[in-house]
């Protein structure tokens, strides 16, 4: 069920065309100063479910399909970035409900599928961890450089240690050999800019002129600070204490207002010391005056419906407070993005209210029948604006009798079984002799499969499995932790759920 992209309430507000064509435009024309450029891609290379979220019609894939364009003007390589700790941590991607390892290596394949030479891997932070050390030694095996880099002392602040053979002139020393080399990793944090710098600072030592930029996604420097768009932003990142802040450097500078976040912000003296140090001076980068002006960030040129897209914003900010919420109740997550998201909603005027699937979930968890003594309630609000409701039963979970109820809705099915009661009941057999599980009603995969299997005999079940695409960009709600099958089969739908995350004490999750 993977698209491109998602609309709001059936609407895009997001013109990736005009956006493709101006950010291009703009890499062609930084790149044109440098005879080699590092090019660090802030945010997701792949996969960008928050833009795709913020910007109705945004394409996932976007800063792929500019490489695609740069790389026919020039010669460029991969240069990617991993973060030891988080291998460590078993950090999970939310987007898509793998770990970071996982990630990573699905992204060194997609990159590769798009036609692109992947030489080197940096493992950065690195101090000894077992994870880092098995994920570096797998990636040899591959066929990959793998390269491991400490911290730092004192970085930022401390630039004579940077800027030494202690610091950025610490070997191993990273080969490369296009003209142009793609900075990019899995995630924040993975130190693209430290790498970026360490290159810079390496072709100095062997008298290389070379340059540094970034491409930017969020926040968007001309929107304002207050902008939803900027807030979702900063609610996404809530959990590594990233803000977004008015860049002094480019007030000073230029007497206009730009957008910026904390660490590019916190970096900029270092780096522009550094620069002052090992550049020519008629290196490009003397005319940095700020970190805005390290960035290509051309957002706005495809916003067409701001008010559109501000809407979709905040509702991404009450998605990730949810998302935070679930995370921290069920042990996998800190409490203190949950606190910041909600201070950032109180200050701003962000209410639950504006998603209605909330209210809507919580009633009918309160009216519901329940199973084995649990009550949960689930809605879902389709494009038109109506929402449907789903609670629990001996049957099946509540996000499965929300899927079913709305596409009975939208394939105009009366009120009658779709689904062959016969089929549930052997499914819910079968469960109990392969996992003797104490609930064996059905999660939202097992129902999929019964509607896939009742459409090519049903004529009303295979109305319904045509509407499956319609449920795409649909927004839900759940009282309870939802289990990693439904999370995995409303992703694949592409459903955007939040959950209370409530659970019965002593089980993650019962139907």
């Amino acid at each position: 069920m993977l698209k491109n992209s998602f609309s709001f309430m059936g609407r895009t507000g997001f013109d990736s065309a005009k956006y493709l064509d101006v950010q291009s435009d703009a890499i062609i024309e930084r790149a044109s100063h440098f005879h080699k450029l590092y090019l660090e891609f802030g945010g997701k290379l792949l996969f960008d479910y928050h833009a795709a979220r913020v910007l109705p019609g945004y394409c996932l894939n976007s800063k792929m399909e500019v490489i695609k364009r740069l790389a026919q003007k020039r010669h460029l390589e991969f240069l990617f970035c991993v973060s030891a700790r988080d291998l460590q941590n078993g950090k999970r991607m939310g987007a898509l409900g793998i770990t970071y390892r996982d990630f990573s290596l699905k992204m060194l394949d997609s990159i590769k599928g798009y036609g692109f030479a992947v030489p080197n891997v940096v493992i950065n932070l690195f101090s000894g961890e077992p994870a880092a050390k098995q994920f570096g030694g797998f990636l040899k095996k591959q066929g990959y450089r793998v390269y491991y880099r400490g911290l730092i002392n004192n970085y930022p602040d401390d630039l004579k240690t940077i800027a030494s053979s202690r610091g950025f002139g610490k070997k191993p020393f990273i080969k490369t050999q296009k003209s142009i080399v793609i900075v990019t990793g899995a995630g924040p944090n993975s130190g693209k800019m430290a790498t970026c710098l360490a290159m810079v600072y390496q072709d100095y030592i062997k008298e290389v002129d070379s340059g540094y930029a970034k491409f930017e996604s969020f926040p968007i420097w001309d929107l304002q600070l207050a902008n939803p768009i900027n807030l979702a932003y900063e609610a996404a990142t809530a959990d590594i204490d990233d803000y977004n802040l008015i860049d002094p450097y480019h007030l000073k500078a230029y007497g206009i207002k730009a957008v910026n976040y904390n660490r590019d912000v916190k970096s900029f003296v270092m780096i522009q010391s550094m620069f002052n140090r090992i550049i020519s001076e008629k290196n490009f980068m003397r005319t940095y005056k700020s970190p805005t002006d390290m960035g290509l960030n051309r957002m706005t040129s495809g916003i067409r419906n701001l008010k559109l897209c501000e809407h979709a914003a905040r509702q991404e900010i009450i998605r990730r407070y949810f998302a935070y919420l679930s995370d921290f109740l069920s042990g996998t997550g800190k409490e203190e993005p949950v606190f910041s998201v909600k201070e950032l909603m109180r200050r701003h005027k962000i209410s639950f209210s504006e998603r209605p699937v909330v209210e809507a979930a919580r009633k009918t968890a309160e009216k519901a029948h329940g199973n084995q003594g649990l009550k949960v309630g689930c809605a879902i609000m389709l494009p038109d604006g109506a929402v449907i409701t789903g609670k629990n039963s001996p049957l099946m979970h509540a996000e499965s009798a929300a899927i079913v109820n709305a596409l009975k809705k939208l394939a105009k099915i009366d009120d009658t079984h779709i689904l062959p009661l016969e089929y549930i009941h052997q499914i819910k057999e079968l469960k109990k002799k392969m996992h003797e599980e104490d609930s064996e009603n059905l999660d939202v995969h097992e129902i999929l499969v019964v509607l896939a299997i009742s459409a090519k005999n049903d004529g009303e079940a295979g109305k319904a499995f045509d509407c499956l695409g319609d449920l795409h960009s649909c927004e839900l709600h759940t009282t309870h932790m939802l289990s990693r099958k439904d999370t995995s089969a409303l992703r694949a739908l592409g459903i955007n759920f939040t959950s209370d995350g409530k659970m019965e004490v002593g089980k993650l999750y019962m139907g």
